[in-house]
């Protein structure tokens, strides 16, 4: 790739004469002050010229994203498709260990056993939870006013519906605190640990709170972001639940 272009002071700025915008300063002013205006096209207006600019800029700008971003992104498992299988260690508990993810079609680094497979009274699973029934799965972090807030609401809302399996996972965050602020707060549903923030990569977590409802069978039916009021959840839950 060649280097960036340079102006040579003495012919570039005469052979732009004729082209130059009348609110711009003289050719040797600009250069005097280190700006070299950028010429457009011949009979394109400057408006034209200018959107034309913006356009090009935002297509570089969505290019980047789409080559830095990968798998999900910030949008949450799509409707649609199946929630991705994880175990992860409840918060509660004294088991220690990073979330596994491991679908059995992977390599072992995300775990030593398919995560369906991995069960027991210190393991919130996600598997176990759609076998009976629909799933409203919320992902906080306990620094989060908002996140916290929205729990609540959560707590109340689930006392609704006792035919709907409601859980949460913690991203990253200290483990202690958050213990404390489960016992502080009342939360009678599960709240699963996710050390190393692997589930919220694989979930697309971009807010807090951050909410995923499925279908008994993990089928997602939407994600919401941001909070939701006490019937706003409640519309949302009786929607998964029919």
């Amino acid at each position: 790739m060649s280097g960036p272009l340079d102006f040579d002071d003495g012919d570039e700025p005469d052979r732009w004469a004729h082209r130059r915008d009348p609110d711009l300063p003289p050719p040797s002013e600009a250069v005097r002050r280190g700006h070299v205006p950028v010429p457009r096209p011949p009979g394109m207006s400057r408006y034209t010229w200018f959107l034309g600019v913006v356009g090009v800029l935002l297509v570089a700008v969505v290019l980047l994203n789409g080559i830095g971003s990968s798998g999900t992104g910030s949008k949450g498992i799509p409707a649609g498709k199946r929630m991705p299988p994880f175990a992860a260690p409840l918060a509660t508990a004294s088991l220690e260990g990073d979330v596994n993810v491991q679908t059995g079609k992977d390599d072992e680094s995300a775990g030593a056993r398919p995560a369906c497979r991995v069960r027991g009274r210190d393991v919130l699973n996600v598997c176990a939870l759609w076998e009976r029934g629909p799933v409203v799965l919320a992902f906080l972090a306990t620094r989060g006013d908002r996140c916290v807030r929205e729990l609540d609401v959560v707590e109340r809302v689930r006392r609704r519906f006792p035919g709907v399996q409601f859980a949460a996972v913690a991203v990253r965050g200290d483990r202690e605190r958050l213990r404390r602020l489960i016992a502080a707060r009342g939360w009678g549903f599960p709240v699963g640990y996710d050390r190393d923030g692997a589930l919220a990569n694989l979930y697309g977590v971009a807010v807090c709170p951050q909410i995923t409802f499925a279908r008994r069978g993990g089928k997602v039916v939407e994600t919401t972001f941001g909070e939701l009021s006490e019937s706003e959840l409640a519309a949302e839950v009786r929607r998964v639940a029919r």
